[in-house]
């Protein structure tokens, strides 16, 4: 089989396509013929050396995949060879085989193609288990999703239409605000040339949300946490501003770091307010919860009241080029990697 490896801690330059032997299933498990691969954020901060759950290089990375099974491990009694399903993996997705326990793959629904089933798993598992599990979302409240154009905000959008009366501002570039206005939010503000703060205290009329979602961290934690009203919550779930350019810079990440804020629990005591982490690849850990948001999200794909938004599409030979994509911040949606 073919992979794309990260050779060493870099720009996408580092980025090389590789042959390994076909893995074969263990006992519980089931192999993977992989149509189309997620990328996601994670993977590009993995590459630059900046995700500590990473593999060391040379590895492969990838936290999702969509294709065929075509073989079964002793013990499983689903899914059956020929099946069509999708799977998150703990890192090795950017493969064209992969291995992964039965149970931890889904049904693809009918007429579904392969690229929005892969771009389905972390995205719509992240914003699923942060809205109404972590954050508990009630009809009528207030959200700002941050970088709304992206894989995982696109799934909160979607999602957060599903909940009556919920009242959505997103952060994007403006070229991106009637793409956002479609998946549902009632309120684009261009990150780049307003202060997204201001202009939802304006909105509002002073007044403030009731959840933020956060992959920035650094200083933006902060400024989400004071934009909460009393009962509201702020969810943590990535450091994109770890993050400058193409390849790593310590110096940048480490002034990011600085800018952490410190959240007494007097304070939230005080306040009625509430700061919770998200990371999907721990809570693999509690597999019951993971599978339990995936059959959730199959029935409202069922439903079609969700639907996965594919950017666009890259070959394993031009994985660079997906990256520097995502890099860019011009995809609207998921990119997504195909052998």
């Amino acid at each position: 089989m073919r992979a794309v490896f990260v050779t060493r801690h870099g720009g996408p330059e580092v980025l090389e396509v590789r042959e390994l032997p076909d893995p074969s299933p263990k006992a519980g498990e089931v192999r993977i013929r992989v149509r189309a691969a997620g990328l996601n954020f994670a993977e590009l901060m993995g590459r630059m050396g900046l995700y500590p759950d990473a593999p060391k290089p040379p590895c492969v990375l990838g936290y999702e995949v969509a294709g065929v099974v075509d073989a079964v491990g002793p013990g499983v009694a689903s899914p059956s060879v020929g099946d069509r399903v999708f799977a998150l993996v703990d890192f090795g997705g950017h493969a064209e085989v992969v291995c992964v326990p039965g149970a931890a793959a889904a049904p693809i629904p009918e007429g579904a193609s392969f690229e929005e089933a892969a771009a389905m798993p972390v995205n719509y598992a992240t914003a699923w288990l942060m809205l109404f599990r972590t954050a508990s979302v009630r009809p009528g409240e207030r959200v700002l999703v941050h970088m709304a154009a992206g894989g995982v905000g696109i799934a909160a959008l979607q999602l957060l239409g599903t909940v009556p009366d919920a009242v959505v501002f997103g952060t994007a570039s403006a070229s991106k605000h009637e793409a956002i206005r479609a998946e549902g939010c009632t309120h684009p503000i261009d990150y780049r040339t307003r202060d997204y703060a201001v202009e939802v205290r304006t909105a509002l009329g002073g007044d403030g949300l009731d959840v933020v979602l956060d992959p920035l961290g650094g200083a933006d934690w902060r400024k989400g946490y004071e934009l909460l009203r009393p009962g509201g919550r702020l969810v943590a779930y990535g450091f994109a501003n770890a993050a400058s350019g193409e390849r790593r810079s310590l110096l940048h990440a480490v002034a990011q770091f600085a800018r952490i804020p410190r959240f007494s629990p007097l304070r939230l005591q005080g306040e009625n307010r509430a700061v919770a982490g998200f990371h999907l690849g721990h809570l693999l850990r509690r597999p019951e919860l993971v599978r339990g948001a995936l059959s959730e999200l199959v029935a409202l794909w069922r439903e079609r009241k969700i639907r996965p938004r594919v950017d666009s599409t890259f070959a394993f030979a031009r994985a660079a080029d997906a990256h520097r994509h995502m890099h860019e911040r011009k995809n609207v949606g998921k990119v997504v990697l195909v052998p």
